[in-house]
This record gives structure tokens, C-alpha cells and sequence, in this order.
């Protein structure tokens, strides 16, 4: 039964070099698969056009690819490109690819649905269903990749990890998909081109130092007020901001590199002249910058966008202080586009 037979993208290089010799066949085919598989995305063993038709068929016959497929695809009047991709197994994920003037970056997702429970966002009232492995993570950045040359004419230059799903949720397989994203053997982008983007796990947010990540951390934050914030994001009455603070401190320490802090400012719940005093403290704590984010409503609910003399307080305050901060305007508007954390009706 072909639900029965591995995928073949579970296998590292070396257990395929090991498949090949069990099987009378030299090492190096299994490089050869690897590449195809890799560097070249291949959708079955008949695209390996370089190894014989017995070869493939032995693969055919042990074998499976779980290759994404683009289900749906909606392209925006500015340029955005939305994916719904589905899975293997039926299950369905978004993909964004947010083109600028100078860049294009994928927006990924990481886990169908999401473990925590923000109440601003649409995937938060999706139960997470399961992790993505680390080759569906890869998969969409080759698709958005794609994407990228056919309709803008340049390859991807940067990845967000802000679609579905709380990614330090999924550490493992994330980290295995960005080393297969970075690596000479994948498809050989720059760390320095990667962020993480997380609603803040203490716990992983050290283990990303302890584990000397090269990639970027921005953290969706929201509030720098307790009660604001579990209110916005029940969970941090677990993961409170004493110990998001400790725990960033300690990733400055390590890594030496600033964290962005992704922020929505919501009309009537943190855009008060006390929501402003504490979040510029909180920026003070370790070097960052700071993405105020423009909101979609998810419904005509509790979360608004605040009003533009507030966002304009915000940035007045901030620069005061020396701190640097973009304004993000929201992409895709006429294709619902956005990415997970930061809101979208699905």
C-alpha cells in the first residue's frame, strides 16, 4: 500500500547512500536522488531523468514524495501572492509572497492551525492539527521561490516564519527545514535572510540561543502591560513578560544580534498613553527595532485598528527614545492576504 512506504525525504543523505549499496547499487546514487529531491524539488521519481528506469522503479516501489501542491493561488493588485497549499494528508496551510521594490519575501507557515490562542488572530480559532515536517516548511519556500522569478522577474531574497502556527511550537522540525533552506545541499539562502518570528516561548526562545541559531528572532508583542497582554494573548499568563524580558536578554547575550518586535495597536485596548510609556521601556531592556503593524479585522469584534493619531504617539515616542521603528502597511487587501500571527479571515 503506497500509505505504507516512507518518505523518501525523511532520509537523511547518508541512509539513502546506504538504501543504494543494500541494494547492489553504488553509493553515489543516492547523491543523485538527494539532489533531485533537494536542490531540484523533484514531484516524483520520474523527474529524475539522470537515473535508469529500474532505479526509479525500485524507489517507486519503497518510496513516497509528499510533495505540497499550490491548491488555490491568488495574486493581488500590488503584487502579493497568496497560496492555500495543501498537504499530503488533505490538511490546508497559507503561504504569502510579499514583494517591495528591493525584496520578496516568502511568508511561511509551520504548524496547520496553532497551539496558542491570540485572540486577534483567525488561525487561533483553528485548532492545531499536527506540526509540518521540515521538507512541507521547505516546500513552500521553493513554491514561493518559484513565484517569485515567474511574476517578478528575481528570486526569493528573505523568509518570515509568521504564517499559521507558533513555530518555536514546532522547534525541531523548523530548525531542520532552515538548515535544509540554508545548506549548499538545499537551496543555500543566508540565515542573516531568515526570522523567526514567535509570540514569545521563554523556554525555546533560550534554547534558539543555547543552540547558536543564525537566523533573526522578532517577537509579536502587543503590550508590554501584563493585563493588556493576556487579555490580547491569553497564554502569557504562562509565559509572562518577566520572563519574556529574561529570556530576550539572555538571546542578546548569547547571539549579540537586536530583536524586532512585531506590534498592532487596537483602538481602546493598547493605544493609551500608558500602553505607550511601557512598551518603550520594555524596548529598552535589550537593543531592538520595532514593525508597528497596520491590522485587517478578522470580524467587526473587540480588535479595531487604532486610529492614526495613535500610531502616530507610538512613533513619536519611540524615535524620541532613539529606538528604530517602520510602519507596515498591510499587504494584499483585495486577496485577504496576510500572515497568521498578524491577522487574516481565512
Amino acid at each position: 500500500m503506497k500509505d505504507n512506504k516512507k518518505d523518501i525525504r525523511a532520509l537523511t543523505k547518508e541512509q539513502l547512500r546506504d538504501f543504494f549499496v543494500k541494494n547492489g547499487d553504488k553509493a553515489f546514487r543516492g547523491n543523485q536522488v538527494y539532489e533531485w529531491l533537494w536542490q531540484k524539488s523533484a514531484y516524483t521519481f520520474e523527474d529524475m531523468t539522470n537515473v535508469s528506469k529500474e532505479t526509479r522503479q525500485m524507489l517507486e516501489d519503497n518510496f513516497v514524495i509528499n510533495h505540497i501542491k499550490v491548491d488555490t493561488m491568488q495574486r493581488s493588485s500590488d503584487g502579493t501572492v497568496k497560496n492555500a497549499v495543501r498537504l499530503h494528508d488533505g490538511l490546508i496551510v497559507e503561504s504569502v509572497l510579499i514583494p517591495t521594490k528591493t525584496r520578496t519575501t516568502a511568508c511561511v507557515s509551520s504548524q496547520v492551525g496553532c497551539s496558542l490562542d491570540c485572540k486577534f488572530c483567525a488561525t487561533s480559532r483553528l485548532k492545531r492539527m499536527r506540526n509540518l515536517n521540515p521538507d512541507e516548511i521547505y516546500d513552500q519556500v521553493v513554491a514561493i521561490d518559484n513565484e517569485s522569478r515567474l511574476y517578478h522577474d528575481r528570486p526569493l531574497s528573505n523568509i518570515v516564519f509568521m504564517g499559521m502556527g507558533e513555530p518555536l511550537m514546532n522547534y525541531n522540525n523548523v530548525i531542520k527545514a532552515i538548515d535544509k533552506i540554508t545548506s549548499t545541499d538545499g537551496l543555500g539562502m543566508s540565515p542573516k535572510r531568515i526570522t523567526v518570528s514567535t509570540s514569545g516561548v521563554p523556554k525555546m526562545i533560550k534554547k534558539m540561543a543555547d543552540d547558536e541559531v543564525k537566523f533573526n528572532l522578532a517577537v509579536s508583542l502587543h503590550s508590554a502591560i501584563d493585563e493588556v497582554r493576556t487579555r490580547i494573548m491569553p497564554f502569557n499568563e504562562t509565559f509572562p513578560l518577566k520572563d519574556l524580558r529574561e529570556s530576550l536578554e539572555y538571546w542578546y547575550l548569547k547571539t549579540n544580534r537586536k530583536i524586532s518586535y512585531e506590534y498592532v495597536v487596537w483602538k481602546d485596548i493598547n493605544d493609551s498613553q500608558a500602553d505607550i510609556d511601557a512598551f518603550v521601556q520594555f524596548c529598552k531592556y535589550v537593543p531592538c527595532k520595532v514593525n508597528i503593524i497596520e491590522y485587517n479585522p478578522i470580524d467587526d469584534g473587540e480588535f479595531q485598528q487604532a486610529s492614526n493619531e495613535a500610531l502616530e504617539n507610538y512613533i513619536s515616542a519611540l524615535e524620541k527614545n532613539r529606538i528604530v521603528v517602520n510602519v507596515r502597511r498591510s499587504r494584499g487587501k483585495d486577496i485577504d492576504a496576510a500572515c497568521g500571527q498578524l491577522a487574516n479571515k481565512s
